[in-house]
């Protein structure tokens, strides 16, 4: 299987699967017990806090534990929300965001809130220009995320955080950078966001963890889940510690060889740009401008189509975000690219562990077994 797919998730690497059985075979006790087996366990959870921490640049007591990047940014935006109360409802995002925020934005648009929704490029860039125009003395929240899951488009969310705090002080910054975590470069303490939303699975660990992380500037915030007071009050519960432990081995694994990853990934992805631009009847959207997410089309061949036909070779892509299913792409709507396009539209996501024989197999599959079905 040539697996092509790792924006949707990825294959947990195995100091992730190793740290999960011992957690779940071994250091199983509840991290609360006050006798030393959970105390133990205590210990592995801090332990995994500032691993994670580390791999995100972070203060570890500003680190708080989730279900995974979807539960992360409902607790921002959320929060946020009820944070100011009745003081001011406009809050700025963009057309091209996960719906684990735009379905929020609903929520909160049907509650009575004011929301701008900041339209991209071609490209599916979002410009500064767009924000400062937007930000008003009443925003009391701006969610913009920082790789965008379907065209890879980079967001400059450092100029966008100092810009929003500039303007609107007492507004808060978040950004889900679910697919920026260990696949582009930026430090939460030098960020500038106030909120930052990432998952493990995205980053060869378990489905089922994820963090948020609250900004030292709050030195409260809204909890998430009320009870025994676990993750400092903020998300009671307790831990879900085999698949935390899970996520800090894989944060720690790519963070060790990040720099070199990125490279590995940027080489390939501008490699098969190379060798998919001047193959007549392909057409490259947007920017992908991370290392590992890359947008195309076949004019003349229905996604669902391309997708069988390269699972037919024992390859997998995505239509689009897998969070999705079913409907003609937001982001590429947003956009503003014609139907034929979105309709033909596939997304090819790489991993550290993709190789170049694969990707020239994808792309012989397509000029040998896709691209004739188009004319």
């Amino acid at each position: 299987m040539i697996y092509l797919d790792n924006s949707a998730t990825t294959k947990p690497c195995s100091a992730a699967v190793e740290a999960m059985t011992a957690a779940l075979t071994e250091g199983w006790a509840n991290p609360s017990a006050l006798y030393e087996f959970g105390i133990q366990s205590a210990r592995q959870l801090r332990d995994a806090r500032n691993k994670i921490a580390g791999a995100l640049g972070a203060e570890p007591d500003r680190v708080f534990f989730t279900s995974g990047g979807t539960e992360a940014d409902n607790w921002a935006i959320m929060g946020t929300a009820k944070r100011f109360g009745k003081k001011n409802k406009h809050i700025i995002t963009t057309a091209i965001e996960h719906h684990a925020v735009l379905n929020c934005m609903k929520e909160l648009e049907a509650q009575g809130y004011q929301v701008t929704y900041l339209q991209p490029d071609k490209l599916g860039n979002i410009s500064l220009t767009s924000l400062r125009e937007a930000l008003r003395p009443d925003t009391i929240l701006v969610s913009i995320m920082m790789v965008n899951n379907e065209v890879g488009s980079v967001m400059p969310i450092a100029q966008m955080a100092k810009l929003t705090h500039k303007i609107c002080p007492d507004a808060v910054f978040h950004t889900d950078a679910v697919q920026g975590f260990l696949k582009v470069p930026f430090s939460a303490k030098t960020l500038g966001a106030d909120l930052i939303s990432i998952s493990s699975h995205k980053i060869h660990g378990p489905k089922g963890a994820g963090a948020l992380y609250i900004s030292p500037r709050f030195k409260s915030f809204p909890a998430l889940l009320l009870g025994g007071g676990q993750e400092n009050g903020f998300r009671s519960g307790t831990e879900a510690t085999p698949a935390i432990l899970g996520f800090a081995a894989a944060a720690a694994d790519c963070a060790e060889s990040f720099r070199e990853d990125i490279q590995v990934e940027q080489a390939l992805l501008s490699a098969l740009v190379d060798k998919l631009s001047v193959i007549d009847g392909i057409t490259v959207n947007g920017a992908h401008e991370a290392p590992h997410i890359l947008s195309l089309s076949i004019p003349g061949v229905p996604t669902q189509n391309t997708i069988n036909f390269l699972q037919d070779h024992g390859i997998c892509v995505s239509a689009g975000s897998a969070c999705a299913k079913g409907h003609r792409s937001h982001t590429l709507t947003a956009m503003g690219l014609t139907p034929e396009i979105m309709d033909s539209s596939f997304r090819i996501s790489l991993c550290r562990n993709n190789t170049e024989e694969e990707l020239n197999t994808l792309v012989q599959v397509i000029k040998t077994e896709i691209l004739p079905r188009a004319r």
